[in-house]
């Protein structure tokens, strides 16, 4: 308990989350069956001091401005301000890009849900967006712990996606926070749902995740150049594998 008028002390991490799919069990696309959220944690200083100078800078050289989003839909379809951009423009950028994924340190936290799968298996199913969310939780809180910052509020941030899935996402997020969670305790999560069109890099870092990681997943056999850099960023157990830690793939 802080006493009345000390300053709270905070966690040294921050959690960017971004998505893959969408959620719907009703319509399920058999092209790409999956949902995926992926959470991009690191510590604050590495956002300020490393990550948010690193993608500014690289915006700056190749736009002239930084205020483009990135956005791994944008990039792949060449849409947007990424239409604009020759062929050594676009080379030299994504050339960049990856090595600031590369050498950006953050860990991986990512949760896969097969819909099709999770349907069939369930009577009942649960929603994908809030199970994965359940699941990342508790892995980002186990790797805390490990760090000793269990006990120090972690802030999670996410992009609005509409009023009531986002009141929806609120009530299930303190739910697990408030005990429902494989360890039946309070998690020290708070949660911040950002306007789509804030300029944040660490939300650009998690959407530029979702999809390759989705891929590796739906497709492991097919070439997957993202995913031989995100490889090195998973969060990993003692043995160095990342499933079940890192990487969680339901059911």
């Amino acid at each position: 308990m802080i006493a009345k008028g000390e300053p709270q002390v905070f966690s040294d991490f921050i959690a960017f989350i971004d998505e893959s799919g969408d959620h719907s069990l009703e319509s399920i696309d058999p092209e790409y069956p999956l949902f995926v959220l992926a959470f991009c944690l690191m510590r604050k200083e590495v956002f300020v001091d490393v990550l948010t100078p690193r993608i500014r800078k690289l915006k700056f050289k190749t736009f002239g401005h930084d205020k483009v989003i990135l956005h791994e839909h944008d990039i792949r379809k060449r849409t947007g301000a990424f239409a604009k951009l020759g062929r050594d423009a676009r080379d030299a950028f994504m050339s960049e890009l990856t090595e600031t994924v590369r050498e950006v340190d953050f860990k991986l936290f990512a949760v896969v849900i097969d819909k099709q799968r999770h349907k069939e298996r369930y009577i009942h199913p649960a929603h994908p967006y809030h199970m994965a969310m359940q699941f990342g939780l508790e892995r980002i809180f186990g790797f805390l712990r490990l760090h000793g910052q269990h006990e120090r509020p972690t802030f999670l941030v996410c992009e609005a996606r509409g009023s009531k899935e986002d009141k929806d996402l609120e009530l299930e997020f303190r739910r697990v926070r408030d005990g429902a969670n494989y360890q039946g305790i309070r998690l020290p999560f708070e949660l911040i749902i950002a306007d789509k069109r804030i300029n944040c890099e660490g939300l650009q870092m998690a959407d530029l995740t979702a999809r390759p990681i989705g891929l590796s997943v739906l497709r492991p056999e097919q070439p997957n150049r993202a995913m031989e850099v995100l490889e090195g960023k998973f969060s990993r157990g003692a043995t160095g594998r990342k499933e079940g830690i890192g990487l969680k793939v339901f059911p």
